[in-house]
């Protein structure tokens, strides 16, 4: 294929991918906005109080899964419920699953690789999220949370709030986030585009294929400096798929890049002792490598 031919088919397809991205996006955020607005963050801190571990933990994740979209957002939430004596191993099974599993991302991960996959990152991550909270709080690790309180917190919701005015709310949620995260959308979206057009299918598989044994963990590893978002991150996996990748390697990219994130890791170096990053930031690659592995299995099958 020539080069005037390859920039075309590159152009269509990021004209495309954009395209979608863009509408599932400002959909899903307003429903997710929606979602907040009736169910705000003193709530979400009501429910979990006096909760102990095991159904503590599934509230935690399913909370987690439910709120903010980067790791900016959730840690101030994170900060909160431990000052207000949420058990550890609950507010870390938040702390899993929020990256990971919020609306967003289980949106982008199904118009672009399809409902049984998504489904099965779900579960995998969803069942890591509990498990792990679960485990490092019997382990005893919130003696590695640092004193921290976060000053500046915005004021609580207001549940008397009208219909309208939640609405309303959502609306201007869904717009100021678009606009922080379109450029990161345009950006993966672009990098999808150029991967598509002008790198061979033959050296991703080479490199990244099913067949090779090292893919899924270095992928997991290259995930961490890799990302920026999730809108980012997403289209570019699904187009290494397409291109020959294997299904493990191309979701222990996702579940290690958005879980570990360096923004991410940076901001818990400053509430969490070494130790504990450490033992988060492990316990985040030992998933992305076994839910890697849980898929190509099932690839095979």
């Amino acid at each position: 294929m020539d080069l005037p031919s390859t920039l075309i088919t590159a152009g269509q397809f990021f004209v495309v991918i954009a395209g979608e991205l863009i509408l599932l996006f400002v959909g899903i955020t307003f429903l997710v906005g929606l979602l907040q607005a009736y169910i705000p963050e003193e709530r979400i801190r009501g429910v979990l109080a006096g909760r102990r571990q095991g159904v503590g933990n599934v509230l935690g994740a399913t909370f987690g899964a439910l709120t903010p979209f980067c790791s900016c957002s959730t840690i101030p939430i994170l900060i909160g419920l431990l000052d207000v004596g949420i058990p550890f191993g609950v507010c870390m099974s938040f702390l899993f699953a929020s990256p990971l599993l919020n609306p967003v991302i289980l949106s982008l991960l199904v118009a672009l690789i399809g409902v049984v996959p998504t489904a099965v990152y779900a579960t995998v991550t969803f069942t890591a999220a509990v498990g792990i909270g679960w485990l490092l709080g019997r382990l005893g690790y919130e003696r590695y949370v640092k004193d921290v309180v976060v000053e500046g917190r915005p004021e609580p919701c207001s549940c008397g709030a009208s219909h309208g005015t939640r609405i309303r709310g959502a609306f201007s949620f869904a717009v100021s986030l678009f606009r922080q995260v379109f450029p990161y959308l345009l950006l993966g979206a672009g990098i999808g585009a150029f991967i598509y057009g002008f790198v061979p299918g033959d050296l991703i598989v080479s490199l990244a294929g099913p067949d090779n044994p090292l893919a899924i963990p270095v992928a997991a590893i290259i995930g961490v400096p890799m990302y920026i978002r999730a809108e980012t991150l997403i289209p570019v996996s699904a187009v290494l798929l397409d291109k020959g990748m294997g299904i493990g390697a191309v979701m222990a990219l996702i579940i290690g890049g958005a879980g570990a994130s360096i923004p991410e890791v940076t901001l818990l170096a400053a509430i969490f002792e070494r130790r504990l990053v450490a033992a988060f930031v492990a316990t985040i690659l030992t998933v992305a490598v076994l839910a890697g592995v849980i898929f190509q299995v099932l690839a095979v099958i």
